[in-house]
């Protein structure tokens, strides 16, 4: 299992959940992926997306006003 990190910082909905489905594409089951944002509302969409995908978030890491969503592929 591997665990990548997908860089979303500056970007605004509805980047960084289309990245997230897009690189979710491309992990094995298993495959763990860290999602960084800097806007509070992509933080959101983004667990949304996740929490209807099927996916399951392991956990949400806040620094300052960095976000980053840790998630397991199912």
């Amino acid at each position: 299992m591997k665990t990548e990190t997908l860089n979303c910082k500056g970007k605004t909905c509805p980047w960084p959940v289309f990245l997230t489905k897009e690189k979710l594409k491309k992990l094995e089951p298993g495959d763990t992926l860290e999602v960084v944002v800097d806007y509070a509302p992509s933080k959101e969409n983004v667990e949304r997306f996740i929490q209807s995908s099927g996916n399951k978030i392991l956990e949400i890491k806040q620094n300052n006003a960095q976000y980053t969503i840790v998630i397991k592929k199912s």
